[in-house]
């Protein structure tokens, strides 16, 4: 069940209306309406007041929405599969796409899988090109029709399951609105572009982003560390406040806030669990939101 459904769902299960809800949120009805038909997601403040509302989290709100492998609605699929026998380093370009779910599936083999709702020749449009290097695996999702990048961002979304057993170091190349990262457990990603929004949830090991744009990540729960490393960008990080970790600052001229509803505040918790957010790069800001 995705979080539109999930919503409905909770709020027809407490007797609520749509009217209702969006009175006690801040909201219109319409904006109710467009989360529980799927056409968007509320912003990490929402999401908050949503998982109070109904005495829920937001991680549980969220968990099945970023590990569904393709919405209902995408009609058209076209789906790659690779069988893997050894560790791997993964090296992985996508270009531009509206959105990429990554995660770690149990069997040993590697799933690419593109999904629209109007690219009706999308196995034609895009290859999946892959080269076996012994422990490295190259895979580029070719732009056979040069679909243009406005076009692929509008239509695009790229599901990739790596094999959990096989799976140690992955890099990541795209450019993306969304990118999901969920059940996802190595030792390192590393994801270097563009991505709008990123929801982090149930997953372990080091996630390092690396851009020049900025960046809007939501995380349930650091496990491991989150590297964040910017060239004159801003990266908000949405974290539950009881779930705060040490912030790191290794950069150059770089910024560090935190900021509760709102307002600019100090933050003194030390965290001695080795979880972390690292800060590099050079004239970059960090603004970590405590999310009650």
């Amino acid at each position: 069940m995705n979080f539109s459904e999930k919503l409905k769902e909770i709020r027809k299960k407490e007797g609520i209306s749509q009217e209702q809800l969006a009175e006690r949120i801040g909201v219109t009805r319409q904006a109710i309406t467009k989360w529980e038909t799927g056409k968007g997601l509320p912003d990490v403040e929402n999401m908050a007041i949503i998982a109070e509302i109904f005495k829920t989290s937001i991680d549980e709100l969220l968990r099945d929405s970023v590990t569904k492998a393709v919405p209902a609605t995408f009609v058209y699929t076209s789906e790659t599969i690779y069988d893997i026998d050894c560790e791997k380093h993964f090296d992985i370009n996508i270009g531009s796409a509206a959105a990429i779910m990554l995660s770690s599936g149990d069997d040993e083999k590697l799933h690419v899988k593109l999904s629209s709702e109007t690219l009706e020749n999308i196995g034609s449009m895009f290859k999946i090109k892959l080269d076996d290097k012994k422990n490295k695996l190259d895979v580029i999702c070719l732009n056979k029709n040069k679909l243009s990048r406005f076009e692929a961002e509008e239509s695009l979304t790229v599901e990739i399951i790596l094999p959990n057993k096989y799976s140690d170091h992955c890099e990541i190349e795209a450019s993306v609105k969304l990118l999901t990262i969920s059940n996802l457990h190595l030792n390192r990603l590393e994801y270097d572009g563009d991505a709008e929004q990123v929801l982090i949830s149930d997953s372990s090991g080091s996630l390092e982003f690396t851009g020049k744009t900025d960046y809007e990540i939501t995380v349930d729960k650091i496990m491991g560390r989150l590297d964040i490393n910017q060239w004159k960008a801003k990266t908000i990080v949405h974290i539950m406040e009881e779930n705060i970790v040490n912030v790191v600052n290794k950069g150059r001229k770089c910024g560090v806030y935190y900021v509760k509803d709102g307002k600019v505040v100090e933050c003194d918790k030390v965290d001695d669990s080795g979880n972390e957010i690292s800060v590099s790069g050079v004239f970059s800001e960090v603004v970590v939101d405590l999310v009650r």
